[in-house]
């Protein structure tokens, strides 16, 4: 039997985001039949993954490239064997993801990319002569060019990926979610707005907490909730905006997971998403799966709140923000409740993960037998 490997630099199995979907797709893919490895780095020493994730140490030199000879010499011996047939790399910018495209010169083997945002032009951006230099001097160009197709999990990524300067074929396929029971928890006096993700520049949390001081007064009966992990420092700068805003219903609770984390969206009435950049946003899908209706800017590719009536889809920016909060907050517990039911109707859908990893085997099946290719595969 033919083996595809995934390629994933970091993994944590309490993680949203890439670990979380990279490791939900290849368990829709093993379950159809196919022989999956996800090579990953072991950042968090005896913890504990599927028998179906390898994990290798992390080099010396900057950890943050995550430089890793054994997992390489092991790649190489993977495509050699010639029972690999699919290297599909996850993400940008570390060595892991730029051994990608040296294996791809070593071997009779395909190479897919999904970015995961990596591509977006804030991403890009954001330490910006890291990325220069990895991009140049580092492989990752090279990687890119002998790519022979991509994985975008939304149009605006894959616009992302022809923005660059990328030619090969690109696959549409939407990241999945899981479904949990529909729960909501019983009428409360207070009623949150909740934002739940890393606490990080990007994902726009300042933007939040400017246009919360406009409308906190107006709204007596509402407080914000913002859970997740410190990433970079990030939390103690926005705990002082909080303090120099004067913000009186402002609760930085940490990170949530698990039960707890399905139990607050639950308790939420809106959940916001004011971020610069997304390819995805796991915690949108979370939560409409959850039954709770969203508020997303522009950075995330969920224009379909709209169409589907689950949400806000508004522009980047603090006016924004406010005059949405103003008539999101102005709704009934009621109008709610149905936007976010529609929500959930829209995840059952069109976001289970045994249709997202049909997708992705009918996308393989086409790079390995050059057969009719299927209709969410792009050429221009």
């Amino acid at each position: 039997m033919s083996e595809i490997i995934h390629i994933l630099p970091a993994f944590d199995l309490k993680a949203s985001g890439p670990s979380y979907l990279v490791l939900r797709l290849c368990e829709s893919i093993i379950s159809s039949g196919m022989q999956i490895t996800l090579v990953t780095l072991d950042w968090l020493h005896g913890s504990k993954s599927p028998v179906f994730v390898k994990r290798f140490p992390i080099a010396l030199g900057p950890k943050r490239l995550g430089r890793s000879p054994l997992m390489l010499r092991w790649l190489i011996e993977k495509v050699k064997n010639e029972k690999t047939k699919i290297i599909h790399n996850h993400g940008l910018w570390t060595m892991p993801n730029i051994y990608s495209g040296y294996l791809r010169t070593k071997g009779d083997v395909k190479l897919v990319i999904s970015p995961h945002g990596t591509m977006s032009e804030w991403t890009r951006n954001y330490h910006r002569w890291r990325k220069w230099i990895m991009w140049h001097l580092g492989g990752q160009k090279k990687a890119i060019d002998v790519a022979d197709a991509f994985h975008a999990t939304a149009e605006d990524e894959y616009h992302d990926i022809r923005r660059i300067g990328c030619k090969q074929p690109v696959a549409i396929i939407p990241s999945g979610i899981d479904i949990p029971p529909l729960i909501k928890c019983p009428s409360k006096s207070r009623r949150i707005v909740l934002f739940l993700g890393r606490i990080h520049k990007k994902k726009g949390i300042d933007l939040l907490l400017k246009a919360w001081s406009v409308i906190e007064g107006q709204f007596q009966q509402w407080d914000l909730i913002i859970s997740g992990p410190n990433d970079q420092g990030y939390l103690s700068q926005y705990q002082s905006l909080a303090s120099k805003l004067a913000l009186k219903r402002v609760q930085f609770i940490g990170p949530l997971y698990d039960e707890d984390k399905l139990n607050m969206y639950r308790k939420a009435s809106i959940y916001v998403l004011p971020t610069h950049s997304e390819n995805f946003g796991i915690t949108v899908a979370e939560s409409l799966a959850a039954g709770t209706p969203v508020i997303v800017t522009k950075g995330a590719p969920w224009s379909g709140v709209i169409k589907n009536n689950a949400g806000w889809w508004i522009d980047i920016g603090i006016e924004p923000l406010v005059e949405c909060l103003k008539q999101a907050l102005s709704l009934s517990e009621e109008q709610l409740i149905e936007m976010g039911k529609n929500g959930r109707e829209w995840m059952i859908r069109d976001y289970s993960w045994e249709t997202i990893g049909k997708k992705m085997i009918d996308f393989y099946n086409w790079l390995l037998n050059n057969n009719n290719s299927p209709d969410f595969i792009k050429f221009s």
